[in-house]
């Protein structure tokens, strides 16, 4: 990252998902301006928010509302569909249940992750087997959830096109081998609003999530409006707040497209704190690579950093599954 941010940009993308699906679309001017402010977003922050995306604002709120629903249940209903390695680490988890560099996060969530059948990815994809573990109640939310992972997944991939672009290499760099087959993963996060028990406006521990980067390409986050809980972290070590933009996805990369890009794009730190006294909901949908994909830095991108790979061969299976069994308590 070339520039310390002070604020997160915003970029309109609809000038590119007009255009996605044209061989052409690097030579149009509306598609090129966006490419360029991708560029330097994931360049100078690794975040941004966008706009234009397609979504419909309705089906966005419906995600946040129903979240509130399940969260709002008796602790006894939820854990109906409690996460254990045998669910293939899919489901709930109570607050605390979640580890962040061995410090329980003030938070409680539904992990789903893109479905695995046995054998599906040998001995790789073992610990992901199973389906996700849908909540009778609320009943509409597996079927708002499933709608809009659909979405997201195809939001996801034009984004990448965009991104493509701005490393120098094809619309379609991203897909095939690489991404053409996506991983998803969606987290269904509840942050309990700030205690006052203390008298002092604080709670003991008020890290809603300690700071972490994201494992795979890009991660798309509806977050409640008018709570600002989500900090991101720059190079003079700030915490810079993703203030909700109505009508907005803030959108950060993650550790495979670091890899994939040689470091022209960092994975940046980020976490959340929830000073607000109001009970949090946050949606985050995670576009991954193909499940056993060899990732390691594309050839466009060594020439752009020098000719020297600054990184080996990684594999974002693993990578996810060394993270899912170290990050809960069961």
């Amino acid at each position: 990252m070339s520039t310390d941010f002070k604020t997160i940009p915003l970029i309109d993308i609809g000038p590119l998902l007009a255009k996605c699906d044209d061989p052409k679309m690097g030579e149009d001017p509306g598609v090129a301006e966006v490419v360029r402010q991708l560029d330097q977003a994931c360049r100078e922050a690794g975040f941004f928010y966008v706009k234009g995306h397609g979504i419909p604002d309705s089906l966005i709120k419906k995600v946040r509302t129903s979240t509130h629903e399940f969260f709002k249940l008796p602790c006894e209903e939820k854990l109906k569909i409690k996460m254990t390695p045998a669910a293939g680490y899919r489901g709930y988890q109570r607050v605390g249940e979640n580890i962040t560099k061995g410090v329980p996060d003030m938070h409680e969530a539904i992990d789903c992750y893109r479905e695995v059948r046995q054998g599906m990815y040998g001995d790789l994809g073992k610990v992901m087997e199973g389906c996700n573990q849908w909540p009778v109640d609320p009943p509409h939310l597996k079927p708002i959830m499933e709608e809009y992972i659909s979405l997201c997944t195809e939001l996801s991939r034009k984004i990448m096109r965009g991104i493509a672009l701005a490393l120098g290499g094809s619309p379609s760099e991203f897909e095939g081998q690489r991404a053409g087959d996506p991983f998803w993963v969606l987290r269904i996060i509840g942050y309990p609003g700030a205690s006052k028990a203390n008298g002092l406006g604080s709670p003991e521990n008020d890290i809603g999530c300690g700071a972490h980067t994201d494992y795979g390409l890009l991660t798309l986050v509806n977050q409640d409006d008018g709570i600002t809980a989500l900090q991101v972290k720059n190079l003079s070590g700030e915490w810079i707040s993703a203030v909700p933009v109505p009508g907005t996805f803030v959108c950060n990369i993650g550790d495979m497209l670091k890899i994939w890009s040689n470091g022209l794009y960092d994975s940046t730190l980020h976490r959340v704190i929830n000073g607000c006294p109001r009970y949090r909901v946050c949606v985050a949908y995670f576009y991954e690579p193909n499940f056993d994909v060899p990732v390691e830095p594309l050839d466009v991108c060594v020439r752009r950093t020098g000719g020297t790979k600054k990184f080996g061969r990684a594999c974002y299976g693993e990578h996810l599954v060394s993270k899912v069994q170290t990050n809960f308590v069961v």
